[in-house]
């Protein structure tokens, strides 16, 4: 299954999440938003991903309700971070995710094909760790669902999510489960 995170939030709360993945075998993909790419603090973070096989993919450059935006503006969110990408990371990533809602509509697929993304990546696992709702509930929430090539959506600013992450991969191995980057999931 894939594991993925919406990339934002502070370096530090990141660097504890990588340790934790890390530390269970875990290889993630992060959907970074391009403002934070570039935030104070996140090229250690950059670095770490890059040197523990995880992947980058663009989430949109300020992370807009993508829904609520023109065609136009839809398309300059994601060659935006898609640019960002490819500045700091080397690559613009494979994937893409719309921000600000769980499917892509018909203008969005169209906009990320223009920006040279042939896959906008959803998720069907959604422990909403984005409410804080404490480390136990978001595990129990993600194992709840959690099957054979699910999309798994966390986020990285979030100290609940790192606290849950441990059992969470815990129960993965238990369910005979792996997390993997959504690349490996997918390849494309």
């Amino acid at each position: 299954m894939a594991l993925t995170f919406h990339g934002a939030g502070d370096p530090a709360l990141a660097l504890a999440l990588l340790d934790a993945a890390e530390a269970g075998g875990a290889r993630i993909t992060v959907f970074a938003v391009g403002t934070w790419l570039t935030a104070a603090g996140t090229d250690r973070v950059l670095q770490r991903l890059q040197d523990g096989g995880h992947e980058l993919a663009n989430h949109t450059y300020t992370h807009p309700a993508l829904k609520r935006l023109s065609p136009a503006a839809t398309l300059a969110e994601i060659t935006r971070c898609r640019d960002t990408l490819t500045q700091v990371a080397g690559q613009p990533g494979r994937f893409f995710r719309p921000s600000g809602t769980p499917t892509a509509s018909a203008t969005i697929l169209a906009a990320a094909g223009n920006a040279g993304y042939r896959t906008s990546l959803a998720y069907d696992v959604d422990p909403q760790d984005y409410d804080d709702p404490g480390a136990d509930l978001v595990r129990s929430r993600a194992l709840a669902t959690v099957h054979p090539g699910a999309v798994l959506s966390l986020h990285l600013g979030h100290r609940g999510t790192v606290d849950a992450l441990p059992g969470i991969l815990d129960g993965l191995t238990q369910r005979g489960l792996r997390a993997i980057t959504a690349n490996a999931l997918i390849p494309i």
